[in-house]
């Protein structure tokens, strides 16, 4: 294909070989000389700074400038330091080593011209001196040992010999007295016309070259060892406190026994001489209790870590189309190596740095790499040497391919220069390496263990003092020795502080993370690659989808099966029934019936105006590219007779591509004829293609030949259009043009070339060639996906840019499409008010004929009436609405990287079903954390208040559960539980549910009752057995041993009935399966088996560590059947009516989290504060999180987001939302925007303070808080007797903000509405 960048029929200079090196003399630049037109060679930012200038005081660009630059001086009184211009800049300078980066210049044994060093000198900053020093492209492709149009060899290895640079500088001898119309510029690369065999890479491939500049991957981040966690467990406070409190024991026990020993060798008659001194022992269980918490805990952290790791490899990894020995091949990103030629293509997230080789028209946006918010065309590196060698004013110049950036439009190659850490995207990551944050249901939890610990330690302190007090009250009658009251004293502390070791329950944040990468792990196996671990929990909840067509819904595998061609001809599948025309010629009879000169010029439409390419998938050939271009590529080859489609390219001279844009809905090619006469061929949205044609082709059969279109031919079209759309077809047109001269007289030309004319003027008078319609049949199991989604109460939305008949046909299909629901088209729709789009949005399914920004509206105000949205996308415009929905779904297959890139799961299969599979998850996840936190509550009340109330009660100021003992009852239900029930699977009935609200309690009316009612049980029962058990199973208390059993069966009770509430809790309803699908979880079986196992072998072996004896077989069956009993005691509390508990319960306990729906409206321009002062002060109850070791470790940032109180300031306040500074691409404020990072300004202690600002403005007069519309947000329900498309009208007749369209040129005609439409995705 012939490069833009200069004229049809330029000899071209050979492309120099890596193997046969020019030699030459290198040239000494020119001075710099402006001449007077060379300001318009390219346009400069917005901001009136040249492209290649960041705005700020460390500019990138202020090494290129040009030769009279004044040092200007700021307003500040600071110093700008002038550079010298680019021309006078001298090799050795341009190549200099930054301070720190000296390494990076030595390379032992270096086979390249160049060091990694050198080749950064490129971007950092952009400077266009370093690359005259490296001799160019040409040099660098000399130097770099690779070819501009071939590539990288498949077969390279080992590299004999060494290139130097001086000899890469002789090729700037190819520059000189060059000018940019002579073409120096290479030829872009394409396929060949022979299918090259895969070849299979040795394990030397590119040895030399990954040696000397690495491969494209960041070095992992150093996960923390197993005992670097362990030692971060172990900083918990409670932990440290009860570890000092262990030793302390351990010390005054050992003293204790060593005392006793002695003791009894003085009395050896004595009857205590004899007993066992293990007095050592409860401060040595206390520490093993301790290390196995620690060794769980920090097991458990180092796993998840794992799990991470391998997560953010699969997500990050992605393939890239590279040009490796003359073949285009998809590589993975991780596979690109310095050297290689890489496509750019429209959306493409760039992967490594490199120079523009050629292209046409290719814009990119670095924003995230300088923070420059222009887009910035680029210059192939060839035409930037030839102005620079020329002198001329290089300072608008940009040759240079940031890694990171985004391709906003164009097509084209470049030539990689640095990849990995030595690329600018790469030291970026390295400094940035992020830790995991907490997500909100975390942070949600990490305030309620917040709260139960200062309960806990407010329990224990008060216990503390009571014990004490007793303690000293009573020391004046204890005949003990000192160290045997300090022992008494060390019990009292560790009793005290073993309280708040059992009220704290860290195992909540452990139980959420637990169930995210549980879910996350298996979520991928479902193809949902979760990129952002929030929306996990998020998805949960969902109560609206909006979900576009094509690739999601449908299949994207797309065929053409009808089509017409110029005035009369129409053509058909056989196998294609549905509404078939009759009079349609097979498809497979085209070729035979349309004359020579008909079909090249069919051909070359199809073949020159696509962006597709011949490649391999799966081993065997196959077009890659956009769907529909290789439809019709497809077509063109199996009924047309296409040869390879490098040879139809390359007998083509291609003088400017207008890539596929979708807010025109087309894309456009101009050739230049052997004639010598130019053809524009536009290829898009069949209606938009019609409204610019005037002629048409007259006869397929006969030469070549116009005719005016006429009335009924234009009617005739737009049936056509309408047929095919009720097919379910996607319709495309094919339109040409002729021009004696490019560019056109009259026509404007591009500011940055005068070669290239503006679309907009040359795309009328057109002249009608073909319409094809594609079709694209539904996913299997789609509709069974939609009723599932439907069925679990979220309302699906289909979003497409197909018209509005063929969006219906499908969505009918579907089963989107019901009964009184609202099919409407992306036009209408965004000219409504809010107020109409409040009324309408509740009845919307269908939403055709819609762009990126329809998409964004759509879900602003569904998530300004409540609704949790989730959205999937593909394009690279949908990126904003994929940012701005609670969940963004990408295509894994179809995707552009801004879309995955900006999305939070990516759907690795592109189908809809996965989202149903997401649905799921999400709710399991948040139904494991309702699990363990009802299991969690009932163990902590119950503990908490069996130790006090036992510790004061008795004499000893001993709780009927010792220190040792209410630790493993902390091991149990902090860490097995959380295992066992975070692991369960999502059941087959889980989405026969309504979602939650946003403002759904954590703990609903259902969890308190069963938390409550179990918590009374196990209370009395444990009583009971403590102070009268003695009696009841007549015991003598007063001898020790029988005081021993009791106290053993009460420990044992007391875990038998925890272990048989694990099962209770497996249900969250009043239903009485509790054992449904515990036979698919054998975690949860192996998990109990360990506690059961761990239980028995503490009773029969734990002895005096633990403080227990053997219990006998009676004394066992009194354990097993009290904690069975509270399977039983779970069915009686399900029996008793939701409703009759609720009023007993105090109001605080399940109401409502009240969270404001904070929005400015279009109409009124007034504020919602509906429930500010609520939401500050929910925002300052979770400010802090749980002070544990482990977790402030892991950084569980909060960011859980409380919503931003506008600021009221006149500038923002008074400011229509209309106006050009109205960010209108941030949402505003909902209860669920968990995505945004708190400033200062907007803390909830600067929310705090605006209160009395509040209160003292409503006192003057001025009311924040304004009423919503009757009816609420939803809006009023829809007259039966009016037409959704009546209203739609009568709704769009009242705007007067929507821009009229110019009216269409003479000659042309304009379909009726109703058939309007277009895809979004490239033709």
């Amino acid at each position: 294909m012939s490069d833009p960048s200069h004229p049809t029929g330029t000899p071209r200079p050979e492309v120099p070989r890596i193997t046969v090196p020019e030699q030459g003399n290198p040239v000494s630049p020119q001075s710099s000389t402006l001449g007077p037109g060379d300001e318009s060679i390219k346009p400069a930012s917005r901001s009136g700074k040249p492209f290649l200038e960041v705005p700020g005081a460390d500019s990138r660009g202020n090494s290129i400038d040009e030769k009279n630059f004044q040092s200007p001086t700021s307003s500040n009184g600071g110093t700008t330091i002038a550079h010298a211009s680019a021309a006078e800049i001298s090799d050795e300078e341009a190549l200099r080593p930054d301070p720190g980066t000296e390494e990076d210049f030595r390379v032992e044994d270096n086979r390249f011209a160049f060091t990694p060093g050198e080749l950064n000198k490129l971007i950092n900053p952009k400077s266009l001196p370093a690359l005259k020093a490296l001799g160019g492209l040409k040099g660098l492709e000399y130097g770099l040992r690779t070819n501009v149009t071939a590539g990288l060899s498949l077969d390279e290895t080992l590299l004999d010999g060494n290139v130097s640079i001086d000899e890469a500088r002789m090729k700037l001898g190819a520059y000189k007295g060059r000018t940019q119309e002579e073409g120096i510029a290479p030829e872009a690369p394409s396929t060949p016309e022979d299918e090259v065999p895969p070849v299979q890479l040795s394990e030397q491939a590119f040895a030399d070259r990954i040696r000397v500049y690495k491969r494209n991957t960041l070095p992992e981040k150093k996960a923390k060892s197993i005992f670097l966690l362990m030692w971060i467990a172990l900083q918990d406070k409670v932990l440290i406190l009860l570890s000092a409190a262990a030793v302390i024991s351990l010390a005054l026990g050992i003293y204790q026994t060593i005392q006793a020993q002695k003791h009894a060798r003085q009395n050896p008659d004595n009857p205590e001489s004899k007993e066992a001194h293990v007095e050592w022992v409860e401060g040595v269980a206390i520490i093993v209790a301790v290390v196995i918490v620690v060794v769980v805990g920090a097991g458990n952290d180092w796993q998840k870590e794992r799990q991470f790791v391998k997560l953010n490899k699969k997500k990050e990894d992605r393939t890239v189309k590279a040009m490796r020995s003359g073949k285009a091949v998809q590589i993975s990103v991780y596979d690109i190596l310095v050297g290689d030629i890489l496509y750019l293509e429209p959306g493409d997230m760039i992967p490594a740095d490199g120079v523009f080789v050629s292209g046409h028209n290719v814009k990119c946006d670095e924003s995230s790499a300088t923070g420059e918010i222009d887009q910035i065309k680029k210059t192939p590196a060839d035409d930037c040497m030839v102005q620079m060698m020329a002198g001329a004013n290089t300072k608008k110049l940009d040759p240079f391919i940031l890694s990171g950036g985004k391709v906003l439009e164009g097509v084209g190659t470049y030539l990689v220069t640095s990849v990995g850490v030595n690329s600018s995207h790469g030291k970026i990551m390295m400094a940035l390496r992020e830790d995991v944050e907490a997500t909100p249901l975390q942070v949600k939890l990490n305030g309620l263990a917040e709260g139960i610990a200062k309960i806990g330690g407010a329990a224990a302190l008060l216990l503390f003092v009571v014990l004490l007090i007793r303690f000293l009250a009573n020391l004046k009658n204890f005949d003990g020795s000192a160290d045997e009251k300090a022992q008494r004293f060390i019990q009292i502390l560790i009793t005290a502080i073993t309280i708040v070791v059992v009220a704290v329950p860290e195992g909540l944040p452990l139980a959420v993370t637990l169930a995210l990468a549980f879910a996350t792990t298996r979520m991928l196996r479902d193809n949902n690659l979760v990129r952002v671990l929030r929306s996990c929990e998020t998805m949960g909840n969902a109560t609206t989808v909006c979900s576009d067509k094509t690739g999601t819904l449908t299949q994207n595998k797309m065929t053409i099966v009808a089509g017409v061609l110029g005035k009369h001809l129409n053509f058909g599948a056989q196998s294609e029934g549905v509404g078939k025309k009759h009079n349609e010629m097979p498809m497979n009879e085209i070729n035979s019936k349309i004359s020579d000169e008909v079909k090249a010029l069919l051909l070359q439409s199809i073949t020159i105006n696509s962006t597709a390419f011949e490649g391999e998938e799966e081993g065997k050939p196959a077009f890659i590219g956009s769907k529909t271009e290789t439809a019709l590529l497809s077509f063109a080859r199996d009924h047309l007779g296409m040869g390879p489609l490098a040879h139809e390219r390359s007998n083509a001279s291609v003088v400017q591509l207008i890539p596929f844009d979708s807010a025109r809905k087309c894309m456009a090619a101009v050739v230049k004829l052997p004639s010598g006469k130019y053809r524009l061929y536009v290829k898009g949205a069949s209606e938009i293609l019609l409204k610019q044609t005037s002629k048409i082709l007259a006869d397929p059969s006969a030469t070549l030949s116009e005719v005016q279109l006429s009335g009924s031919e234009v009617e005739a079209i737009e049936n056509s259009i309408v047929s095919f759309a009720k097919r379910s077809l996607r319709t495309i047109g094919l339109v040409y043009r002729d021009f004696t001269e490019w560019p056109p007289r009259g026509a404007r030309v591009e500011e940055d070339d005068s070669r290239q004319a503006v679309f907009s003027d040359i795309f009328k008078e057109m002249t009608f060639l073909c319409l094809v319609g594609i079709q694209d049949p539904l996913r299997p199991g789609v509709p069974e996906a939609v009723r599932q989604c439907q069925k679990a109460g979220v309302f699906v939305r289909m979003v497409t840019g197909d018209n509005v008949i063929t969006a219906k046909a499908i969505a009918t299909e579907c089963g989107i499409y019901t009964d009184g629901g609202l099919v409407m088209e992306g036009p209408d729709f965004r000219r409504l008010t809010k107020n109409q789009m409040r009324e309408l949005i509740p009845r919307l399914q269908v939403l055709a004929r819609s762009s990126p920004e329809d998409k964004q509206i759509l879900v602003r105000n569904l998530k300004e009436m409540g609704e949790t949205v989730a959205v999937t996308g593909d394009g690279t415009n949908d990126g904003p609405a994929l940012k701005m929905a609670d969940i963004g779904f990408s295509m894994g297959i179809a995707g552009t990287e801004v879309a995955k890139e900006a999305s939070a799961i990516i759907l690795m299969d592109d189908n809809f079903s996965s989202i149903v599979k997401a649905l799921m998850w999400g709710r399991a996840v948040n139904d494991a954390v309702k699990k363990f936190l009802q299991f969690q509550l009932t163990v902590n009340i119950t503990a908490v208040l069996l130790a006090f109330v036992t510790a004061v009660a008795s004499e000893e100021e001993q709780p009927v559960l010792r220190a040792v003992q209410l630790l493993w009852v902390n091991l149990i239900m902090d860490t097995f539980a959380a295992l066992a029930l975070a692991t369960d699977p999502p059941p087959a009935d889980i989405l026969n549910r309504p979602p939650q609200r946003k403002s759904a309690p954590l703990i609903t009316v259902n969890m308190w009752k069963m938390i409550i009612g179990q918590a009374i049980y196990q209370l009395v029962v444990t009583f009971v057995l403590h102070f009268a058990g003695g009696s009841i199973l007549g015991y003598d208390l007063s001898e020790e041993h029988k005081r021993d059993e009791l106290s053993s069966l009460v420990f044992n009770t007391f875990v038998w009935m925890q272990i048989f509430n694990q099962y209770n809790n497996r249900r969250l309803d009043n239903k009485f399966n509790i054992f449904e699908g515990l036979h698919r979880n054998w975690f949860f079986i192996l998990i109990n088996v360990i506690m059961v196992g761990g239980q028995v072998m503490i009773i029969f072996i734990g002895g005096a560590a633990l403080r227990v004896v053997r219990l006998d077989g009676p004394q066992w069956a009194i354990s097993l059947i009290l904690g069975a009993i509270s399977l039983l005691i779970g069915v009686v509390i399900r029996l008793i009516p939701d409703p009759v508990f609720k009023k007993i319960l105090p109001k605080a306990m399940y109401s409502d989290r009240k969270t404001p729906d904070l929005f400015v409206s279009d109409d009124e321009h007034r504020f919602e504060w509906n429930q500010g002062i609520e939401d500050i002060r929910h925002e300052l109850q979770f400010i802090k999180m749980i002070r544990g070791g482990r977790l402030n470790s892991l950084k569980f940032k909060t960011k859980e987001i409380k919503h931003r109180l506008l600021p009221l300031s006149k500038s923002s306040s008074h400011q229509p939302p209309g106006s050009p500074d109205d960010n209108s691409q941030i949402p505003p404020p909902s209860p669920s925007s968990h995505r945004r990072k708190r400033s200062r300004s907007n803390s909830a202690f600067a929310a705090a303070a605006m209160v009395p600002s509040i209160v003292a403005g409503s006192v003057g007069g001025w009311s924040p808080i304004e009423k919503p519309m009757e009816g609420g947000d939803r809006g009023l329900p829809i007259p039966a007797s009016r037409e959704p498309s009546q209203l739609s009208r009568e709704a769009s007749d009242h705007s007067v903000t929507q821009v009229e369209k110019s009216p269409p040129a003479t000659g042309t005609r304009t379909p009726p509405d109703t058939s309007r439409g277009a895809s979004n995705e490239k033709p």
